[in-house]
């Protein structure tokens, strides 16, 4: 796996003494990759992330792993808040509309197999923007494949078996139920938390109400992937 040192001057020391716990996957929203590298780099835009990927497999680094890159702003996982000092940011040259390209999935693959060893970070750690970040930001979009991930170990996938939604329940106990169990998996509680949910882990669903589903996968990740173990 080749590494191009594309150094940015955004970044500062972790904080309290946090170590990466987490890796935040994002998409550039940009056209080239290019383009996102220069303002990822240029100090007046103040953001930037350890790693981004281009369409064609190629990985640059821009900030050291044991560095506080600027990649996640306000937003929490698992009840904490500050996910920069906590995790390693990885863009992907993406417009947010189109798949990712085959070479660019191989290359995070790659990449994130050996930052989750260098750091013991758990695959349950790997989560998107939008994830942490419900309703402020919407990255990678549904058309990231977090199976093809979660295959590899390499992120968490929800198993839920035929009838494993359980008994129907009034609206009231579906979103509280929901909530419970989206929180405990590590999603903030926010009335944006089931499009971000859905988006990653059911993103061919149609509409905004919330159903046995939603709460039988949420509560699926819960008891197998707790943020509060990670």
């Amino acid at each position: 796996m080749n590494i191009t040192d594309t150094p940015s001057p955004n970044f500062g020391p972790r904080r309290d003494g946090l170590k990466p716990e987490l890796v935040v996957v994002h998409y550039t929203a940009m056209e080239t990759s290019q383009a996102a590298l220069q303002r990822l780099c240029a100090p007046e835009h103040e953001v930037s992330a350890h790693y981004l990927i281009t369409r064609s497999g190629a990985i640059h680094r821009m900030v050291a792993e044991d560095q506080r890159a600027w990649h996640a702003g306000a937003g929490a996982w698992g009840g904490r808040g500050d996910v920069n000092s906590r995790s390693i940011g990885i863009e992907l040259t993406n417009r947010g509309v189109e798949p990712f390209a085959a070479r660019q999935m191989d290359s995070l693959e790659a990449l994130l197999a050996g930052i989750l060893g260098r750091w013991d970070i758990p695959a349950r750690g790997v989560i998107g923007h939008a994830c942490m970040a419900p309703g402020r930001k919407a990255d990678p979009g549904p058309r990231f494949d977090w199976q093809r991930l979660a295959r590899k170990g390499l992120a968490v996938w929800p198993e839920v078996g035929v009838g494993g939604q359980g008994a129907s329940a009034d609206s009231a106990a579906l979103a509280e139920g929901f909530a419970e169990a989206a929180a405990t998996f590590g999603y903030p509680r926010s009335s944006d938390t089931l499009d971000a949910f859905r988006q990653r882990f059911r993103p061919w669903a149609r509409g905004r109400v919330l159903d046995e589903w939603d709460v039988a996968l949420a509560r699926a990740l819960a008891a197998r992937h707790p943020a509060s173990s990670a």
